[in-house]
């Protein structure tokens, strides 16, 4: 049976098509966007349209750019590893396989973390992530690509694994970041340039996207915007965007499962997120923990089995080897929830107010505004 999903907006562009859109740009293909000499995709972490529309008087000059059709919807899962693998692939976690989080590897009980796991459990950047890099394959082709972001990102795995190619660019300040991408794309005409800043989905995280530190965190980022737009050349195109929203968990209802939860009977493995759980189970007890994870908590989340999910189409296409890194059940937060295995030694993801994952409207629609030659 298919899950009943959200309405969402119906001229929400895929994030999928987003890098891939700014690249027919330059090449004078794209249906979407005007010509541009040189291209900029602007990636705010952790902004979704309903944080946006929330807090304008914070943002003023992003909200100035937003319209009703100025939105993208990300991928499921909303978090950052599939989306920004989407984004930067242009294809869905169906077919790179960052499907989560936390995603078992197929034939262990292993689920390693899909941002950091590359350098702690062994994941090879060129493999696990299945497909080709679009800025690789730009500058295999000649074009100049561009990575702007924060210097600690450069080397790691995950930026291997969606990145490699582009000549990474590491600067922390973000208003000197904008101003660095900016001048790359004037300097390089056919220039790819992916520019990255991090900071509202950090600060959502510990002190959720309500608080003060957040709105704060939103007048940086809309003031680097202006400025960012201040400078680009006249032939420059950029969009802002983001990977995911986010919705604030209030700590009674961060759900803790214990060693007496009968939720854990049949459950191997736990992956995924506090709002989007993979559960791979052992084998022959897939429907028991179906049964038992939807009896109790289908009145607040969506709960699937693999092959619902997968005929739903909510991984995009899904390859056959990228089929059992998948948990056999699935919970989906639907309200202002989130699911913690509580037998874990380590709790600091319980302290964690803004969260992300599901399916949501306020997790999967993002902004998408233009600036500069595709205004």
């Amino acid at each position: 049976m298919s899950p009943s999903l959200p309405a969402y907006p119906p001229r929400a562009r895929s994030l999928t098509g987003v890098l891939t859109d700014a690249l027919a740009a330059i090449t004078g293909e794209s249906d979407a966007l005007p010509p541009a000499t040189s291209a900029v995709i602007f990636v705010l972490d952790g902004l979704g349209a309903h944080n946006l529309a929330a807090r304008r008087g914070h943002a003023r000059f992003l909200s100035s750019l937003s319209t009703r059709s100025s939105v993208a919807r990300t991928v499921f899962p909303s978090t950052t590893a599939a989306a920004l693998t989407s984004l930067l692939t242009g294809t869905e976690p169906g077919e790179h396989g960052i499907v989560g989080y936390r995603v078992r590897v197929p034939g262990t009980d292993t689920a390693p973390n899909q941002l950091k796991g590359w350098e702690t459990d062994g994941l090879d950047p060129r493999t696990w992530q299945r497909q080709e890099p679009v800025l690789a394959r730009e500058s295999a082709a000649g074009r100049p690509t561009f990575v702007v972001s924060r210097p600690e990102y450069r080397g790691t795995g995950f930026t291997e694994a969606t990145l490699r190619g582009a000549e990474n660019v590491g600067i922390e300040d973000l208003t000197e970041r904008v101003e660095a991408a900016a001048a790359l794309a004037a300097e390089h005409p056919g220039a790819l340039v992916y520019l990255y800043a991090p900071d509202l989905d950090s600060v959502g995280h510990r002190h959720g996207w309500e608080s003060e530190a957040w709105s704060s965190a939103l007048e940086r980022a809309d003031a680097a915007a202006e400025r960012f737009a201040d400078v680009l050349s006249p032939g420059t195109g950029a969009l802002v965007t983001a990977d995911h929203g986010m919705v604030d968990v209030a700590p009674h209802r961060r759900l803790l499962f214990g060693d007496d939860s009968p939720l854990w009977d049949g459950v191997r493995v736990v992956g995924g997120e506090p709002r989007m759980l993979h559960l791979y189970a052992e084998p022959g007890r897939e429907a028991e923990v179906w049964t038992s994870w939807d009896a109790a908590e289908s009145s607040r989340a969506w709960v699937m089995r693999r092959d619902d999910a997968i005929d739903a189409g909510l991984f995009g296409p899904v390859a056959p080897d990228v089929r059992e890194r998948i948990g056999d059940v699935l919970v989906a937060a639907r309200a202002a929830v989130a699911y913690y295995d509580d037998r874990l030694v380590d709790k600091a993801s319980q302290r964690m107010v803004g969260q992300h994952g599901s399916l949501t409207v306020e997790e999967r629609i993002v902004p998408l505004l233009r600036l500069g030659a595709f205004a």
